[in-house]
């Protein structure tokens, strides 16, 4: 394996957008490991969950310095800039573990706060997040309730391109400070907020034997998802069970 032709394909896997591209990296029976969320994922389980993320985020990702490599390791560094100017830049590494399969894992390790410079090690250690924002508590808690309107009584979240930048934009204000009052304001990822909506609705229709109901690709659609697959990999970390199973035990009763 050609180490540096690999971690460029790899890059543009990402800057295309292209969540089963980036999952191919890794061997069939290989993971790929959040550190920062603390979170693996097998290859379709990072289908899945990329297949969302970019329909949520838009990001340019670029190489810092060399690929490091040896018999068993791929390592570089990358800087992870939005696609809207009013968001911040993040930083990561990214160390491969290599056998005779392939990549066996990917260990991603980022900022998951937003900064404009690149932090030194002495600033990510003790720097609080969003520190530099300019988002005071009484701002936040605005936003915050902007966002409850916008979920609980407009319903954006069925709206399947939604975005960040657009989401933002309803809330009026920068992507910069719609993550940090969806991080601070509400304890969860923008991604995990979305979703916790869109289960809740899927739900609903499951239980109440809706019309939409009849088949689950009909549900995934409805609520917002794109695929069939991130709607499964959501429910099921939701609930603990698959669509059929959780409607299932509302048939069963009747």
């Amino acid at each position: 394996m050609r180490a540096a032709e690999f971690v460029q394909s790899y890059f543009d896997a990402w800057n295309h957008s292209d969540a089963r591209g980036v999952a191919e990296h890794l061997a069939e029976s290989g993971t790929y490991y959040d550190v920062p969320g603390n979170k693996q994922h097998s290859r379709e389980d990072l289908i899945a969950n990329l297949t969302d993320f970019f329909i949520l985020e838009q990001h340019h990702y670029h190489l810092i310095g060399d690929v490091l490599a040896n018999d068993t390791t791929i390592a570089f560094q990358y800087k992870m800039s939005p696609l809207d100017t009013d968001g911040g830049e993040r930083f990561g590494a990214e160390f491969m573990t290599l056998n005779g399969e392939g990549v066996i894992k990917i260990a991603d390790y980022y900022d998951p706060t937003h900064s404009v410079t690149e932090p030194s090690a002495a600033e990510h250690h003790h720097a609080p997040k969003y520190a530099k924002s300019g988002l005071d508590p009484e701002q936040l808690q605005i936003y915050r309730d902007r966002l409850q309107h916008l979920m609980e009584t407009d319903k954006l979240y069925l709206e399947s391109e939604l975005t960040m930048p657009k989401l933002a934009a309803r809330v009026n204000c920068s992507v910069n400070h719609l993550s940090q009052a969806v991080n601070a304001g509400f304890g969860m990822s923008f991604f995990d907020f979305l979703n916790r909506y869109r289960i809740e609705e899927a739900k609903l229709m499951l239980k109440n034997n809706d019309p939409q109901a009849q088949a689950i690709l009909d549900v995934s659609f409805a609520v917002g998802f794109n695929s069939n697959s991130a709607f499964y990999a959501a429910f099921k970390k939701a609930t603990g069970q698959t669509p059929a199973q959780f409607r299932r035990t509302f048939v069963d009763k009747s």
